[in-house]
């Protein structure tokens, strides 16, 4: 088990999204986080009290957690320091990247040294079966986005809220390390190997009473190059009965690919929906879901009632209005 509360490791970030896992702790579980710690340059902020090691220690804190999640998933030498000078101090040390801190010798020895643990999150633990699309008792939904890092994971998280406050039964299944981390359960799929995926999510989401929600965990976009593989298997062995489009507006390009635009809502949709029919011919779109975290109240309302009425669908930004509204589209499914 990861030891709470946490000191939120922030690192350089260069900019708020790459501290994604950070933020969604923050949000989701404020009352594991103790503060942060940012090195020069961060640029990432999520409003909890900046400390130095030995101040989080003495306020309780007994994990340093990367928050940061770069691109492909890497241990930066600049953070090495820090990271051996916290386990010196009595911290455990989680993380949820690629690159596992087991596997990199300083941090390995000086962990058995002080006897700290080292907790890779995003190390599968079960050998996982091949998926054999076998229809499973109970429900499940599934967000699907326009790109990666549009709020699936908030959406679901928000959905699960939503769902519970109104005595639905629902399960919320994590895919992702942030998720894990979150909910101290779940599947890292992107970590994998490619032909068990859907096998994977198949195991996450077993049989369950007929009126039983699982409320799966997306990843990555079926339109961006890197990450599709991830979602296909989201798609196909979660066989999801209902589908929720995620959506960023203010975004001018793929996150990471600038030379590819996001498609429409209508692209998603009708792309996204007749794959989930390869698995679940009765599968469904029920709500759209936009992350307007840059855009104004104003701006946000109108932007949101613009496209409910494109799409003919419950449109919400579940964390600024919570999701109700789509666990009422759940309820009529």
């Amino acid at each position: 088990m990861i030891q709470t509360p946490y000191l939120l490791f922030l690192g350089d970030a260069p900019d708020a999204l790459s501290a994604k896992v950070a933020q969604g702790i923050k949000d989701w579980r404020p009352e594991n986080c103790v503060g942060q710690f940012r090195m020069d340059g961060c640029k990432a902020d999520m409003k909890l009290t900046d400390m130095t090691l030995a101040e989080a220690k003495a306020a309780g804190a007994k994990t340093l957690v990367v928050g940061v999640a770069n691109r492909g998933g890497k241990i930066s030498p600049a953070w090495k320091k820090v990271l051996v000078n916290a386990l010196e101090e009595g911290f455990d040390l989680a993380s949820g990247l690629h690159n596992l801190l087991r596997n990199e010798p300083d941090l390995a020895a000086v962990a058995a040294a002080t006897g700290r643990a080292l907790h890779d999150v995003r190390v599968p633990e079960v050998d996982y079966p091949i998926a054999d699309g076998v229809k499973r008792r109970g429900k499940r939904v599934l967000a699907v986005g326009t790109d990666c890092s549009v709020g699936k994971m908030y959406t679901a998280l928000a959905l699960d809220a939503a769902m519970r406050e109104r005595g639905m039964k629902s399960t919320f299944r994590a895919t992702g390390q942030t998720g894990i981390l979150i909910t101290g359960d779940g599947v890292p799929l992107d970590a994998v190997v490619a032909d068990f995926m859907a096998g994977a999510v198949e195991w996450l989401t077993p049989d369950n009473d007929d009126d039983h929600w699982d409320i799966i965990e997306g990843q990555g976009s079926l339109f961006h190059v890197s990450f599709s593989g991830v979602t296909m298997a989201l798609v196909h062995g979660g066989q999801p009965d209902a589908l929720i489009l995620s959506h960023e507006p203010t975004r001018t390009h793929m996150r990471g690919l600038p030379g590819y635009a996001l498609p429409s809502l209508e692209v998603l949709r009708d792309t996204a929906l007749g794959l989930a029919r390869v698995a679940n011919p009765a599968c469904q779109v029920v709500g759209i879901s936009v992350n307007t975290q840059h855009m104004g109240a104003a701006e946000a309302e109108a932007y949101l009632a613009e496209i409910e009425a494109q799409m003919g669908l419950p449109t919400v930004d579940p964390f600024r209005q919570g999701a109700g509204r789509l666990a009422e589209a759940l309820a009529a499914v």
